[in-house]
């Protein structure tokens, strides 16, 4: 395993753990409620389709992952 992928495991731990403990101390993020997010509910039915919040996390994790890998 080259020390790159390592060192990038570990960074994208350290991320998941802080959204973790975030989310353990109750700290809302304010995704789900973006522009393009379609929630449609009728009935007994809920359907949440988080396009505007897939669209931002994609971009996002782009830059952070081109970062990483130095490009």
């Amino acid at each position: 395993m080259s020390p790159e992928l390592g060192r990038l495991l570990f960074v994208l731990g350290l991320v998941v753990a802080a959204i973790g403990l975030a989310a353990m101390l109750g700290i809302r993020l304010p995704l789900g409620s973006l522009p393009g997010d379609i929630s449609i509910r009728t009935g007994n039915v809920a359907v949440y389709i988080p396009l505007g919040t897939s669209l931002l996390l994609s971009i996002l994790l782009t830059l952070l992952l081109s970062l990483l890998a130095g490009r």
